[in-house]
């Protein structure tokens, strides 16, 4: 590695801790979703200096983007008041900004670092998408598999905790089909001008 590529690597590693520490420790929901998505972006920048550039990706693309589903959930949860949100937004940009000039910079700093991965001992050039791919779904499907599982009862679980009971009339179609006329409508002699 190079210098470039040690400090750039302490700069993902120290932002990376210090926006982890934040996102367990601040008490505002919506300041805890913009360190969660700091800390995705530095553990991404991370990745690529390893030269994982594809689990960099889905981590950008999957987590980052899952960040916003959360913050439903936790808004769902919570019965967060939305009108109070809209009036505090004002207080949350200067964090917003921070976070973003942070991203920025940490791009800036990973352009400069990154340099791509060199061919294998072999000789051989291997994307590191064809290697995963190959190893995910040959050596380690079983563990593939519990993992999307144990996601699909995290969703339905969240779901269930969400989800609010609604007291809904139910009908009765025997009853409906039984009814008669007279029972269904009332003939009323209204006087010329007293009507409605």
């Amino acid at each position: 590695m190079s210098s470039v590529a040690d400090v750039v690597f302490y700069l993902f590693a120290a932002v990376l801790l210090i926006a982890a520490t934040r996102v367990i420790s601040v008490r505002n929901p919506v300041h805890a979703a913009l360190f969660l998505v700091l800390t995705f972006f530095s553990a991404a920048g991370l990745f690529v200096l390893l030269g994982a550039e594809f689990l960099a990706a889905i981590l950008v693309m999957v987590y980052m983007g899952a960040v916003a589903v959360l913050f439903l959930f936790v808004v769902m949860l919570l019965d967060v008041d939305f009108a109070a949100l809209r009036r505090g937004a004002r207080r949350h940009l200067p964090l917003g900004l921070v976070i973003g000039a942070t991203i920025l910079v940490e791009m800036g700093a990973l352009l400069l670092a990154y340099h791509p991965a060199t061919p294998t001992a072999t000789g051989e050039e291997v994307a590191n998408t064809l290697t995963l791919g190959r190893l995910l779904y040959t050596r380690y499907l079983y563990p593939f598999e519990i993992a999307s599982l144990v996601l699909l009862l995290a969703l339905v679980g969240a779901i269930v905790l969400t989800l609010r009971q609604r007291r809904v009339r139910r009908q009765c179609i025997s009853l409906q089909v039984a009814r008669t006329s007279a029972e269904a409508v009332t003939l009323k002699k209204v006087a010329p001008g007293e009507g409605a």
